[in-house]
């Protein structure tokens, strides 16, 4: 756990009333004076860094109490060591020199601070081929980039739990902007904490053709075709045994699947998150839509329409026995007055695919063509059976075999009969295990080949 290894007192500055400037200067020195730096920042530096800083600050801002320094230079150092006190700072001398870095797990705490800070705005095309691009590298070459595949399912996670959380922060604004009494401070909710946010960056390329989504479908076919594959399975597992991040080849193999099933399962279930998201967005849109409609709405004639109504009530001849009904709109008012909501994408139609009927000629001759690569393919089963058929049982006259006493009756035995020759190295010595090959005086001459006799003889036990 994280917390056992901070120090007690590490959230005291942000708890302080000067809990705004703390965050922020600790954000300034985690980004602008130590983020580029590789070694640790002098002492000086660093306290000059934080006087620059706290220039633009007032001294109500940066005070805990009445004991904080008014002086820059005193101030600064009791910021310095207000930070060191609590453990987000650690001081060493490296040859004399005093220097400054971050304490290392107060240096994950920032970071992570520091994303939250930055927003939670997310571009969906970049998270789509980020998972994209490692789920291809590591079922391309397993046996090198089986990380990618961890990778791949990180990011799917991450990717999942940002949609997750996106609704859910919306509803948050929403209700935050519907309780704001103020238009303005309305507005500025709705477009700088909803907008610049938390909304997608690349939003409204989800109704386009550049939509990131597209990519979707190829990351479902590929983690689908991975889970179907044994062998590529295997191949990832071994890899992360013989890398160090299995202990076994069982406990790896159920890693590979958990991955890949946990990335399957995101990009298919996806839908539902963004529907929510759509929700939210249209609703909220509507509703800053029909503020804005009716936001101060002029109108320089009203006073004029209401005392010429009210002049024609009082000059009728016969005062009414009821109240009077005076409509003070303008006609004529009809459809194209009216707002319209955005209206939700039309689900997809499914067409079924035209059945298509080919020339029984074509039939013909495709079935033609995969007849004569049959029948011209040599296989290890056709020159088993060729061969056992001719040599029975391997007992008496038929132990061994001479090529010139084999009868060569049509081209499927001529297919088998022209590659015995080659038996010891045919199928990478596969056959070599059941028959051995020698040669023999003289030559075959059958009328379909002329070359020298060979004796093919089954082996002891095959």
């Amino acid at each position: 756990m994280l917390f056992t290894h901070l120090s007690d007192d590490l959230f005291r500055p942000l708890a302080s009333p000067s809990r705004a400037f703390n965050a922020a200067l600790l954000l300034h020195l985690h980004r602008k004076v130590m983020g580029a730096s590789v070694e640790p920042v002098r002492k000086g530096e660093m306290l000059a860094a934080i006087g620059d800083f706290a220039a633009g600050w007032a001294q109500s801002e940066i005070a805990d109490d009445e004991t904080t320094p008014i002086d820059p230079v005193e101030r600064r150092s009791a910021v310095y060591r207000r930070f060191l006190d609590a453990g987000w700072l650690v001081e060493r001398r490296e040859r004399y020199v005093p220097v400054v870095d971050f304490d290392p797990e107060a240096r994950l705490l920032l970071e992570e601070l520091s994303r939250l800070e930055q927003g939670e705005t997310r571009s969906y095309g970049g998270a789509v081929l980020d998972v994209l691009g490692s789920l291809e590298s590591a079922l391309a070459n397993p046996g090198d980039r089986s990380e990618a595949l961890a990778n791949a399912g990180r990011a799917a996670r991450g990717f999942l739990g940002h949609v997750r959380s996106l609704a859910g922060a919306m509803r948050k604004i929403e209700e935050r902007i519907l309780r704001e009494p103020d238009q303005r401070a309305a507005f500025k909710l709705y477009f700088e904490d909803f907008v610049e946010r938390h909304l997608i960056s690349d939003y409204r390329t989800l109704h386009t053709r550049f939509n990131p989504f597209r990519f979707r479908s190829a990351i479902v076919r590929e983690a689908g075709r991975a889970l179907r594959d044994g062998l590529l399975i295997r191949a990832l597992a071994e890899s992360l045994v013989r890398e160090g991040r299995a202990p076994d080849l069982a406990a790896a193999e159920r890693a590979v699947r958990g991955d890949l099933t946990g990335i399957l399962a995101v990009f298919e279930g996806l839908d539902r998150h963004l529907e929510a998201v759509d929700d939210v967005v249209a609703r909220l849109e509507r509703r800053i839509a029909a503020t804005l409609r009716y936001l101060d709405r002029t109108d320089s004639l009203g006073i004029e329409r209401a005392a010429a109504a009210l002049r024609a009530v009082g000059a009728a001849a016969e005062a009414p026995d009821g109240p009077v009904a005076v409509s003070m709109l303008r006609p004529p008012l009809g459809p194209a007055h009216l707002f319209t909501p955005r209206t939700r994408r039309a689900p997809i139609d499914n067409e079924p695919l035209p059945e298509i009927l080919l020339d029984p000629a074509v039939e013909a001759f495709v079935n033609a063509k995969a007849e004569f690569r049959r029948r011209t393919t040599l296989t290890p089963e056709a020159v088993i059976a060729f061969l056992d058929a001719r040599l029975g049982n391997g007992t008496g006259k038929n132990k061994s075999l001479r090529g010139s006493e084999i009868a060569v009756e049509d081209v499927d035995a001529f297919v088998v009969f022209q590659r015995l020759r080659e038996i010891d190295v045919l199928f990478d010595g596969h056959l070599t295990r059941r028959y051995r090959l020698s040669r023999a005086e003289g030559r075959v001459s059958n009328g379909w080949l002329d070359c020298p006799d060979f004796v093919v003889e089954r082996r002891p036990h095959a």
